[in-house]
């Protein structure tokens, strides 16, 4: 499957909130993979629909160094948070920056599978901010709305080499 455009800091899409998923079908399915192939095309870690124009409440995730443990979360929802971390965040729909970000580096992740199952995740650190950025996407909310203040900065080639 060809992936899709990713939608740009500034489009509206992009501030609104994502609406639930019912059902699985095949629609959804075919959502899907269009999510993986273009977060994978694009070097990304995580991917929600409303970033290539779908307001539907999904994100993917891949964290990875091989690109192969794909997570899909339909209807995901943060139950849980503890503890407190800063790092470095980007985001495919704002190319070229990164910034200082504050989460919390342990979540408790309620959601549903492609077999519309709940299912209960646990994430720490790497996985725990990329599923908090994913479902503030579908929440209309971009990184670059919580980076602290003065530490939102242009990607240098060098940076992007080490990404």
């Amino acid at each position: 499957m060809m992936p899709r455009k990713i939608l740009l800091c500034g489009h509206p899409l992009l501030r609104k909130k994502s609406r639930p998923v019912k059902a699985v079908d095949n629609n959804i399915r075919k959502l899907v993979r269009e999510m993986a192939d273009t977060m994978y095309a694009n070097k990304g870690a995580g991917l929600a629909a409303v970033q290539i124009g779908e307001l539907k409440r999904m994100i993917v995730v891949d964290i990875t160094e091989q690109k192969n443990q794909l997570m899909v979360f339909l209807n995901p929802k943060i139950i849980e948070k503890k503890g407190e971390r800063i790092g470095i965040e980007a985001c495919l729909s704002v190319p070229g920056f990164e910034g200082e970000v504050v989460r919390s580096d342990y979540v408790l992740v309620k959601a549903r599978n492609l077999q519309f199952e709940e299912i209960i995740v646990e994430a720490e650190g790497y996985l725990a901010v990329a599923l908090q950025h994913e479902i503030d996407h579908c929440d209309g909310i971009l990184y670059v709305d919580k980076v602290r203040e003065g530490h939102l900065r242009p990607i240098s080639e060098e940076d992007e080499d080490d990404l």
